[in-house]
């Protein structure tokens, strides 16, 4: 049995380690917070971008753009949007069982150094690898979608993929592949929700613009900045996702410390107990001896 010494040492060790993911949660509580509503301001955007969009490919029919070629894929391109740092429970491990699926031809391109010790690790081609801190400004995110495009344009990879988190709610976050070079269809990703609706390049033209100075000019402008918005939400979607799933994980850790706090109280208590009852018993033996 373990002396009282050892068993408050222990207390104050576990202690001290609440106080840790106290603090952790509280700091990813807040940067979750600060994701989301990155994320959500982006929505109506989105829904606007996507509707001009559907109402063009509407407008000019059949148009020749290289983000519109289908190709044969014989190099398809992966974006991995991972996490920098751990404690955030399983997110990371089922990305990576999503990631582990694709092909073996396929080529990557990652965003947080947990994808990066992924790809190394399994032997798999890393063709570049981009650190977003988690501010995700869009100036820096630009730069890597701006390096997919050059790699599509250059025939580098003949698809593109996102893998990420996608974030569902505090309590859950589901990893999730979103397929983007060649655009067959616009995908309107609801920021903050993760729900995700589609309709066709080609729908019903609801809404009459005018394009100046031709349809096919606003489109084929127009484009780029949508591959560049779309990873944009992307990686917000994802840091909201880790920020959401470490500050469970700490919450989860606080309450085990809690837990075990007070069975090493109780633990302590009884130990504490015995020693005294041992000393009394003792201490009676001791004087009927002299009697």
């Amino acid at each position: 049995m373990a002396s009282t010494r050892d068993i408050r040492r222990r207390i104050r060790s576990v202690k001290n380690t609440a106080q840790i993911t106290k603090a952790m949660q509280m700091v990813a509580a807040s940067k979750m917070r600060r994701a989301q509503e990155a994320a959500l301001a982006g929505r109506p955007y989105a829904e606007a971008l996507n509707r001009v969009l559907a109402s063009l490919g509407n407008r000019v029919g059949s148009v020749s753009h290289p983000f519109l070629e289908k190709r044969e894929i014989r190099r398809p391109g992966a974006l991995v949007i991972s996490t920098d740092k751990g404690l955030c429970g399983a997110l990371n491990t089922n990305l990576m069982r999503e990631v582990a699926m694709l092909p073996k031809e396929t080529v990557f391109v990652t965003i947080g150094k947990k994808g990066k010790q992924f790809l190394a690790r399994t032997g798999r081609e890393l063709l570049a690898d981009f650190e977003i801190k988690d501010d995700a400004s869009s100036y820096r995110v630009r730069q890597v979608s701006q390096f997919l495009i050059e790699q599509f344009l250059e025939r580098k990879i003949d698809s593109l993929s996102v893998l990420h988190t996608r974030f569902v709610n505090t309590l859950v976050q589901k990893p999730e592949k979103n397929d983007l070079l060649p655009i067959g269809r616009l995908q309107k990703l609801e920021a903050g929700t993760g729900e995700k609706k589609t309709e066709e390049l080609k729908g019903e033209d609801s809404l009459q613009y005018i394009y100046e100075p031709d349809a096919e000019g606003v489109l084929s402008a127009l484009l780029p900045s949508y591959i560049h918005f779309q990873v944009y939400q992307l990686v917000l979607d994802a840091k909201a996702s880790e920020h959401s799933a470490r500050m469970v994980a700490m919450k989860s850790a606080t309450d085990n410390a809690k837990g075990m706090i007070k069975d090493l109280t109780l633990e302590y208590n009884k130990v504490r107990q015995s020693g005294i009852t041992t000393e009394l018993l003792e201490i009676a033996t001791a004087q009927m001896a002299m009697a």
